[in-house]
């Protein structure tokens, strides 16, 4: 258990990351999406989310310390 601890508190940002940006990604669907299944990535509220999980994992990942 301390192991599992010490991952997620190693990728806490990250993981943080990905909830923000699964909730935009819903979010983006809900109130922009595109109504017919023309746009495939919003379209779809599963596809939305997953895309800004992605984006907001990538995006948080950034601003993470270096590790000497």
């Amino acid at each position: 258990m301390k192991k599992v601890m010490a991952i997620i508190k190693k990728k806490a940002l990250i993981l943080i990351g990905i909830v923000v940006g699964a909730v935009g990604g819903y979010l983006y669907w809900r109130y922009v999406g595109c109504s017919s299944s023309n746009c495939p990535i919003t379209s779809s509220p599963l596809w939305s989310s997953v895309w800004g999980a992605i984006s907001g994992g990538l995006f948080f990942d950034m601003f993470k310390k270096k590790e000497k």
